[in-house]
Protein backbone atom coordinates (compact mmCIF):
# COMPACT_ATOMS: atom_id res chain seq x y z
CA UNK A 1 0.00 0.00 0.00
CA UNK A 2 1.44 3.48 -0.81
CA UNK A 3 2.40 5.34 1.97
CA UNK A 4 3.05 9.22 2.28
CA UNK A 5 6.35 10.49 3.51
CA UNK A 6 4.55 13.11 5.40
CA UNK A 7 2.91 12.41 8.75
CA UNK A 8 1.96 12.68 12.27
CA UNK A 9 1.87 10.60 15.15
CA UNK A 10 1.47 11.08 18.97
CA UNK A 11 1.22 8.31 21.80
CA UNK A 12 0.89 9.51 25.36
CA UNK A 13 0.68 6.93 28.64
CA UNK A 14 0.33 7.65 32.63
CA UNK A 15 1.77 5.13 35.55
CA UNK A 16 2.02 5.52 39.11
CA UNK A 17 5.97 6.65 38.80
CA UNK A 18 6.17 8.31 35.29
CA UNK A 19 4.50 9.94 32.32
CA UNK A 20 5.94 10.19 28.73
CA UNK A 21 4.18 11.24 25.40
CA UNK A 22 5.91 10.36 21.90
CA UNK A 23 5.68 12.67 18.86
CA UNK A 24 7.09 11.64 15.99
CA UNK A 25 6.53 14.21 12.58
CA UNK A 26 8.09 13.23 9.22
CA UNK A 27 8.74 14.92 5.63
CA UNK A 28 10.19 14.30 2.32
CA UNK A 29 13.66 12.44 2.03
CA UNK A 30 15.49 10.47 -0.39
CA UNK A 31 16.90 8.19 2.89
CA UNK A 32 15.54 7.91 6.18
CA UNK A 33 16.93 10.73 8.39
CA UNK A 34 16.13 10.34 11.95
CA UNK A 35 16.63 13.19 14.68
CA UNK A 36 16.00 12.10 18.04
CA UNK A 37 14.80 14.91 20.97
CA UNK A 38 14.84 12.81 24.46
CA UNK A 39 16.11 13.08 27.23
CA UNK A 40 20.36 13.75 27.65
CA UNK A 41 19.97 9.94 29.99
CA UNK A 42 18.41 8.18 27.46
CA UNK A 43 20.81 8.38 24.70
CA UNK A 44 21.91 5.43 24.62
CA UNK A 45 18.71 4.16 23.53
CA UNK A 46 18.73 5.57 19.92
CA UNK A 47 20.12 2.75 18.41
CA UNK A 48 17.94 0.54 19.83
CA UNK A 49 14.99 2.61 18.75
CA UNK A 50 16.37 3.42 15.52
CA UNK A 51 15.54 0.19 14.85
CA UNK A 52 12.47 -0.21 15.62
CA UNK A 53 11.48 2.82 13.59
CA UNK A 54 13.02 1.47 10.51
CA UNK A 55 10.35 -1.53 10.94
CA UNK A 56 7.61 1.55 10.26
CA UNK A 57 9.27 3.45 7.34
CA UNK A 58 12.01 3.39 4.98
CA UNK A 59 12.22 6.95 3.53
CA UNK A 60 12.08 10.49 4.59
CA UNK A 61 13.50 13.41 7.58
CA UNK A 62 11.67 11.98 10.55
CA UNK A 63 12.07 13.68 14.11
CA UNK A 64 10.71 12.09 17.01
CA UNK A 65 10.24 14.29 20.35
CA UNK A 66 10.04 12.24 23.88
CA UNK A 67 8.19 14.62 26.82
CA UNK A 68 9.34 12.28 29.91
CA UNK A 69 8.25 13.23 33.49
CA UNK A 70 9.69 10.68 36.25
CA UNK A 71 8.93 11.12 40.08
CA UNK A 72 12.23 9.83 41.38
CA UNK A 73 15.54 10.34 39.12
CA UNK A 74 16.82 7.06 40.30
CA UNK A 75 14.45 5.28 37.68
CA UNK A 76 16.34 7.35 35.02
CA UNK A 77 20.02 5.89 36.59
CA UNK A 78 21.10 9.46 36.95
CA UNK A 79 21.30 10.80 40.59
CA UNK A 80 21.80 14.96 41.58
CA UNK A 81 25.52 16.03 42.28
CA UNK A 82 24.87 17.36 45.31
CA UNK A 83 28.03 18.50 46.43
CA UNK A 84 28.60 20.36 43.20
CA UNK A 85 25.20 21.82 44.09
CA UNK A 86 26.19 22.56 47.41
CA UNK A 87 29.40 24.35 45.88
CA UNK A 88 27.64 26.34 43.40
CA UNK A 89 25.01 27.52 46.00
CA UNK A 90 27.52 28.07 48.56
CA UNK A 91 29.87 30.68 46.41
CA UNK A 92 26.67 32.82 44.85
CA UNK A 93 25.37 32.79 48.65
CA UNK A 94 28.70 34.80 49.11
CA UNK A 95 28.66 36.81 46.22
CA UNK A 96 25.59 38.26 47.34
CA UNK A 97 26.13 38.67 50.05
CA UNK A 98 29.52 40.76 49.56
CA UNK A 99 27.28 43.01 47.51
CA UNK A 100 24.36 43.60 49.91
CA UNK A 101 22.15 41.74 47.89
CA UNK A 102 19.63 38.37 48.92
CA UNK A 103 20.09 35.51 47.26
CA UNK A 104 17.02 33.26 46.92
CA UNK A 105 18.01 30.39 44.81
CA UNK A 106 15.30 29.14 41.85
CA UNK A 107 15.59 25.43 42.13
CA UNK A 108 13.60 25.06 39.19
CA UNK A 109 16.05 26.05 36.59
CA UNK A 110 19.29 24.98 39.25
CA UNK A 111 17.67 21.32 38.74
CA UNK A 112 17.49 21.95 34.46
CA UNK A 113 21.04 22.45 34.20
CA UNK A 114 21.99 18.87 32.80
CA UNK A 115 25.69 19.29 33.88
CA UNK A 116 24.12 18.90 38.20
CA UNK A 117 22.96 15.38 36.83
CA UNK A 118 25.08 12.45 37.42
CA UNK A 119 24.85 9.64 34.92
CA UNK A 120 25.74 6.45 37.24
CA UNK A 121 26.19 4.02 34.37
CA UNK A 122 23.05 1.75 34.91
CA UNK A 123 20.19 1.70 32.64
CA UNK A 124 17.13 2.99 33.58
CA UNK A 125 14.25 1.10 35.15
CA UNK A 126 13.38 -1.83 33.29
CA UNK A 127 9.81 -0.71 33.31
CA UNK A 128 10.08 2.24 32.47
CA UNK A 129 11.87 1.18 29.51
CA UNK A 130 9.33 -1.38 28.19
CA UNK A 131 6.99 1.72 28.61
CA UNK A 132 8.94 4.06 27.11
CA UNK A 133 8.92 1.27 24.00
CA UNK A 134 5.56 0.57 24.06
CA UNK A 135 4.88 4.76 23.41
CA UNK A 136 7.20 4.79 20.79
CA UNK A 137 5.88 1.68 19.32
CA UNK A 138 1.83 3.22 19.50
CA UNK A 139 3.47 6.67 18.16
CA UNK A 140 4.88 5.00 15.39
CA UNK A 141 1.45 2.79 14.58
CA UNK A 142 -0.66 6.31 14.76
CA UNK A 143 2.17 7.60 12.41
CA UNK A 144 2.01 5.07 9.88
CA UNK A 145 -1.83 4.96 9.60
CA UNK A 146 -1.57 8.39 8.88
CA UNK A 147 0.88 8.19 6.22
CA UNK A 148 -0.85 5.80 4.47
CA UNK A 149 -3.97 7.18 4.80
CA UNK A 150 -2.38 10.32 2.45
CA UNK A 151 -0.58 7.51 0.69
CA UNK A 152 -3.92 6.62 -0.37
CA UNK A 153 -5.54 9.39 -1.63
CA UNK A 154 -2.40 10.31 -3.54
CA UNK A 155 -2.38 7.13 -5.22
CA UNK A 156 -5.93 7.66 -6.44
CA UNK A 157 -4.97 11.09 -7.75
CA UNK A 158 -2.33 9.36 -9.50
CA UNK A 159 -4.30 6.97 -10.80
CA UNK A 160 -6.35 9.48 -12.20
CA UNK A 161 -3.30 11.18 -13.98
CA UNK A 162 -2.02 7.83 -14.99
CA UNK A 163 -5.66 7.19 -17.11
CA UNK A 164 -5.35 10.61 -18.65
CA UNK A 165 -1.83 9.71 -19.61
CA UNK A 166 -2.54 6.92 -21.37
CA UNK A 167 -5.66 8.98 -22.98
CA UNK A 168 -3.36 11.18 -24.35
CA UNK A 169 -0.55 8.58 -25.56
CA UNK A 170 -3.66 6.64 -27.46
CA UNK A 171 -4.32 9.83 -29.01
CA UNK A 172 -0.71 10.30 -30.49
CA UNK A 173 -0.65 6.91 -31.52
CA UNK A 174 -3.79 7.81 -33.57
CA UNK A 175 -2.02 10.87 -34.98
CA UNK A 176 1.42 9.43 -36.10
CA UNK A 177 -0.02 6.96 -39.01
CA UNK A 178 -1.46 10.43 -40.60
CA UNK A 179 1.32 12.63 -39.77
CA UNK A 180 4.02 9.94 -41.56
CA UNK A 181 1.62 9.35 -45.04
CA UNK A 182 1.22 13.65 -45.06
CA UNK A 183 5.04 13.39 -44.77
CA UNK A 184 5.07 10.72 -47.05
CA UNK A 185 3.26 12.12 -50.09
CA UNK A 186 4.40 15.33 -49.91
CA UNK A 187 8.38 14.08 -49.94
CA UNK A 188 7.39 12.67 -52.96
CA UNK A 189 5.81 15.45 -54.46
CA UNK A 190 8.96 17.81 -53.32
CA UNK A 191 11.11 15.01 -55.17
CA UNK A 192 9.05 14.76 -58.32
CA UNK A 193 8.65 18.63 -58.57
CA UNK A 194 12.89 18.72 -57.91
CA UNK A 195 13.70 15.97 -60.60
CA UNK A 196 11.60 17.98 -63.72
CA UNK A 197 13.09 20.54 -63.06
CA UNK A 198 16.92 19.55 -63.65
CA UNK A 199 15.71 16.59 -66.40
CA UNK A 200 16.58 14.03 -64.70
CA UNK A 201 15.15 10.66 -64.64
CA UNK A 202 12.38 9.31 -61.81
CA UNK A 203 12.43 5.69 -60.91
CA UNK A 204 9.72 4.71 -58.64
CA UNK A 205 11.67 2.42 -56.60
CA UNK A 206 14.32 4.16 -55.51
CA UNK A 207 12.01 6.98 -54.76
CA UNK A 208 10.72 4.63 -52.08
CA UNK A 209 13.73 3.38 -50.74
CA UNK A 210 14.16 7.11 -50.05
CA UNK A 211 11.04 8.07 -48.84
CA UNK A 212 11.33 4.86 -46.20
CA UNK A 213 14.71 5.85 -44.74
CA UNK A 214 13.52 9.33 -44.04
CA UNK A 215 9.93 8.80 -42.94
CA UNK A 216 11.33 5.54 -40.68
CA UNK A 217 13.48 8.76 -38.55
CA UNK A 218 10.30 10.36 -38.05
CA UNK A 219 8.49 7.24 -36.79
CA UNK A 220 7.80 6.76 -33.13
CA UNK A 221 6.05 3.61 -32.66
CA UNK A 222 8.76 1.56 -30.77
CA UNK A 223 8.76 5.22 -28.17
CA UNK A 224 4.64 4.47 -28.01
CA UNK A 225 5.64 0.62 -27.25
CA UNK A 226 7.62 1.64 -24.32
CA UNK A 227 5.27 4.66 -23.14
CA UNK A 228 2.65 2.52 -22.74
CA UNK A 229 4.60 0.05 -20.96
CA UNK A 230 5.48 2.13 -18.37
CA UNK A 231 1.98 3.43 -17.89
CA UNK A 232 1.01 -0.43 -17.41
CA UNK A 233 4.13 -0.90 -14.56
CA UNK A 234 3.28 2.41 -12.68
CA UNK A 235 -0.38 1.03 -12.62
CA UNK A 236 0.71 -2.15 -11.27
CA UNK A 237 3.33 -0.61 -8.67
CA UNK A 238 0.42 1.60 -7.20
CA UNK A 239 -1.33 -1.55 -7.09
CA UNK A 240 1.23 -3.56 -5.31
CA UNK A 241 1.55 -4.34 -1.65
CA UNK A 242 4.67 -3.07 -1.06
CA UNK A 243 6.11 0.57 -0.92
CA UNK A 244 7.32 1.68 -4.11
CA UNK A 245 8.16 4.78 -4.37
CA UNK A 246 11.62 5.16 -5.65
CA UNK A 247 10.21 2.43 -8.53
CA UNK A 248 7.43 5.23 -9.35
CA UNK A 249 9.84 8.09 -9.27
CA UNK A 250 12.23 5.81 -12.02
CA UNK A 251 9.23 4.66 -13.88
CA UNK A 252 8.40 8.20 -14.66
CA UNK A 253 11.60 9.44 -15.53
CA UNK A 254 11.75 6.35 -18.18
CA UNK A 255 8.29 8.25 -19.50
CA UNK A 256 9.95 11.35 -19.77
CA UNK A 257 12.91 10.46 -21.80
CA UNK A 258 10.26 8.42 -24.39
CA UNK A 259 7.56 11.71 -24.59
CA UNK A 260 10.48 13.63 -25.30
CA UNK A 261 11.94 11.42 -28.02
CA UNK A 262 7.89 11.51 -29.71
CA UNK A 263 7.90 15.51 -29.34
CA UNK A 264 11.43 15.59 -31.17
CA UNK A 265 11.29 12.83 -33.84
CA UNK A 266 7.37 13.40 -34.91
CA UNK A 267 7.47 17.43 -36.38
CA UNK A 268 3.73 17.64 -36.27
CA UNK A 269 1.83 20.77 -34.70
CA UNK A 270 -1.14 18.05 -33.51
CA UNK A 271 1.60 15.94 -31.93
CA UNK A 272 3.31 18.52 -30.20
CA UNK A 273 1.13 19.87 -28.44
CA UNK A 274 -0.46 16.65 -27.30
CA UNK A 275 3.30 15.95 -26.26
CA UNK A 276 3.14 19.29 -24.21
CA UNK A 277 -0.21 18.04 -22.69
CA UNK A 278 1.58 14.82 -21.95
CA UNK A 279 4.74 16.14 -20.12
CA UNK A 280 2.39 18.71 -18.25
CA UNK A 281 0.59 16.04 -16.97
CA UNK A 282 3.45 13.76 -16.56
CA UNK A 283 5.36 16.59 -14.10
CA UNK A 284 2.67 16.53 -11.88
CA UNK A 285 3.12 12.99 -11.50
CA UNK A 286 5.86 12.91 -10.47
CA UNK A 287 5.45 15.96 -7.81
CA UNK A 288 2.98 13.48 -6.17
CA UNK A 289 5.39 10.45 -6.10
CA UNK A 290 7.92 12.34 -4.91
CA UNK A 291 5.91 12.33 -1.38
CA UNK A 292 5.18 9.12 -1.33
CA UNK A 293 7.66 6.39 0.36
Amino acid sequence: MPASMTGFGRSENAAEKWAHSFEVKSVNGRFLDIKWRIPAALRNLETAWEKIVRDYGARGRVEISLNLEVKSPELLGVSLNLPLVDGMLEQVTRLARQRGHAFDPDYNRLLSMSSLWRDDSSRPDPALLTSLEQGLRAALDDWRNSRRHEGAALAADLRGRIAKLQELAQAIGERIPLVLGEKRAALCQRVREALTQVGAEYSEDRMLQEVAVITDRLDVSEELTRLAAHLTRLVQTLDAEAEEGKRLDFLIQEAFREINTCGNKAQDVEVSRLVVDFKTELERCREQVQNLE
